[in-house]
């Protein structure tokens, strides 16, 4: 049991962390293929060939690929260095301090080619851009994530916690979504005719917040007295295999494997649905977050009162099969019998309580599986456990990243738009396939087996 118990104000300073990362991860997920292969609608300049290499995978999917590829290994390792740490001030905290500086400085870079216009060292450069990117961003993230369940002690403290976070999450997503909206702010203010001098300067701005606000856990959480954790001395190899060989942690892996890839596809493909299948403004992408969080609060204390009536389980497969329904729906935008703006806001209101119970409940449950196997066990590995996960939650962003931009090649643009309205069968799928694993996930009302 923690040494004393996390205050409120404690709690708000962790979630803060999660506002940081979640700006920059989702700048990434939302601009990256719409700024370096936009619309022909968009005002921006393609920066990298749409070539096919094997005649399958176009070159952004390639490069969206390797940088996770790298990511996927600096993971467990970062979560074996931080769960045998024995730092006086810490495991956890003492990574995530000297993590933030490099996520910020190459989470801008990402987005400064070196040509511009389509470059074949575009693309190298943005490879290597995105490798350091998500090797600092991990170095947060798993050990900050570890935190949860070392932080709080029942399974209604972890819920709160798990909330907060996601209030965190949804805030980066809202932030990032309004990319364009501040560039828009930028172009009046300056009068500079560059849209992508205005994006680049916003994504910059942001970057800069987004590591400021990342050092309040970092500053604020003493480690050493709000938990009680041991170092674990389990090797690296051995405390994947124990990982791997819990047997409700691997349905759990695979649906939420499923869901941050469905999740990524939409979050990429936003700006192209509203502007290409819509006939809308780009700048309305950022309302829409901003709409669809705010009503996606609404529903946090209806989730809390129900996974304590009647488990998180069945709200869970509830929320998979509402998504599968609404990714049946962007293959029809712009068809139906409605106006543009009264097609997406229905999508957006729909979607805001899957966003808000798959965004609370997954990591408690998580803290769950990784605080009962501590007892069970007598190893404390919980950063293994969030390592493995947010391996699986990047390999999914990144095929939803890829499998969107290579979709692209069937079209994209106003009137040549079926690679885009294809993304939304592909989502269904990837929600059906939750349903199926996490279906066998087994719960037992008060813990998770």
């Amino acid at each position: 049991m923690p040494v004393a118990k996390l205050p409120f104000s404690k709690q708000l300073a962790y979630a803060c962390g999660m506002i940081g990362w979640s700006i920059m991860t989702n700048i990434i997920i939302v601009m990256l293929p719409y700024f370096y292969l936009p619309p022909s609608s968009a005002g921006l300049i393609p920066l990298v060939p749409q070539l096919l290499v094997f005649g399958v995978f176009n070159i952004m999917s390639i490069i969206a690929a390797s940088g996770r590829f790298v990511d996927a290994i600096f993971d467990p390792f970062i979560a074996s260095l931080s769960d045998k740490s024995e730092n006086k001030a810490g495991r956890r905290i003492p990574f995530m301090k000297w993590a933030i500086l490099p996520a910020v400085v190459f989470c801008g870079l990402t987005f400064y080619p070196l040509v511009k216009g389509e470059s074949i060292n575009n693309a190298v450069w943005l490879t290597f851009t995105l490798i350091c990117f998500f090797m600092g961003a991990t170095a947060y993230i798993i050990p900050y994530n570890a935190l949860l369940p070392e932080l709080t002690y029942t399974a209604a403290e972890k819920v709160k916690l798990s909330s907060l976070q996601q209030v965190g999450f949804v805030i980066g997503i809202i932030l990032s979504a309004m990319v364009n909206n501040f560039a828009d702010l930028i172009q009046h203010l300056v009068h500079t005719p560059n849209r992508d001098v205005a994006v680049q300067y916003t994504i910059w701005g942001l970057c800069i917040f987004a590591g400021v606000i990342m050092m309040v856990p970092v500053f604020t959480i003493d480690e050493k007295k709000y938990s009680d954790s041991k170092p674990s001395h389990l090797p690296l190899l051995q405390a994947v295999t124990k990982t791997f060989g819990n047997r409700n942690f691997k349905y759990y892996l695979i649906s939420d494997f499923s869901y941050y890839m469905a999740l990524s596809i939409i979050s990429s493909g936003l700006l192209f649905f509203i502007t290409v299948l819509l006939h809308l403004p780009e700048s309305m992408g950022g309302l829409l977050m901003g709409v669809m969080v705010l009503v996606s609060l609404v529903f946090y204390p209806l989730i809390n009162y129900l996974s304590k009536k009647i488990g998180k389980k069945p709200i869970v497969l509830f929320s998979f099969g509402l998504l599968s329904l609404i990714f049946v729906a962007i293959f029809f935008l712009g068809k139906l019998p409605l106006s543009p703006k009264a097609q997406i806001y229905t999508l957006v209101l729909s979607a805001s309580f899957p966003l808000a119970s798959l965004g609370i409940l997954p990591n408690a449950i998580l803290a769950e599986i990784a605080q009962n196997d501590a007892r069970r066990t007598g190893e404390n590995h919980e950063g293994m456990f969030f390592a493995v996960k947010y391996l699986f939650v990047k390999l999914g962003q990144t095929l939803g990243i890829a499998l969107f931009a290579f979709l692209t090649v069937y079209g994209k643009d106003p009137g040549n738009d079926y690679g885009l309205r294809l993304n939304g069968i592909c989502g269904c799928v990837l929600c059906l396939l939750a349903i199926v694993f996490f279906s066998r996930f087994k719960e037992r009302r008060g813990r998770v087996e």
